[in-house]
């Protein structure tokens, strides 16, 4: 393996569970280390090195500061690349996403910014209880099947939460 894992990058042991208040310290650290105006005067290779590491400490700190990115980080780093896009054979929360759509929907059309604060106070709730089932599980093989699920519905919630933080903005306007 060519590159360093992402948790390596940041003296991490691989885990779902990660204070990111001491992860965006660490990275903030790191970063002054190889900002590229440091090596200003360093030869093109060093400032090259410099760049890449620049880069990768970048990409890294987005993987895992996402709680649905780390988790498919997770996931692959355990052996198994989790396709991006798939069929998800999850009637119950497939139903869920319907809902949880429409009633944005709604709320889009009423312009009801109390409402959103509603919707959004309940979509974290959700996201934070997905979390919590997937720290539970990822790490054992026999519920591999459910953590790749977890991370899933984790994927939709957060693209769902950004979304509504989008709404907001343009109801604030």
């Amino acid at each position: 393996m060519g590159t360093p894992c992402h948790f390596a990058l940041f003296d991490l042991q691989p885990g779902f569970r990660l204070d990111l208040d001491k992860l965006a310290v660490r990275y903030r650290e790191l970063a002054r280390e190889v900002h590229p105006d440091r090596f200003a005067d360093a030869s093109e290779r060093e400032q090259r090195i410099a760049l890449e590491r620049s880069a990768a400490l970048n990409e890294a700190y987005q993987t895992l500061k996402s709680a649905p990115r780390r988790a498919r980080y997770l996931l692959a780093i355990g052996g198994h690349e989790v396709p991006q896009e798939i069929t998800v054979h999850d009637p119950e929360f497939l139903l869920q996403q319907m809902q949880l759509r429409e009633e944005l929907e709604d709320l889009q059309d009423s312009a009801d910014l109390d409402g959103v604060a509603v919707f959004k106070r309940r979509l974290k709730t959700a996201q934070e209880a997905l979390n919590e089932d997937f720290a539970a599980c990822w790490n054992d093989p026999a519920q591999r099947e459910q953590a790749e699920r977890l991370m899933r519905r984790m994927q939709f919630l957060d693209k769902l939460a950004y979304e509504v933080r989008q709404l907001e903005e343009r109801l604030d306007d």
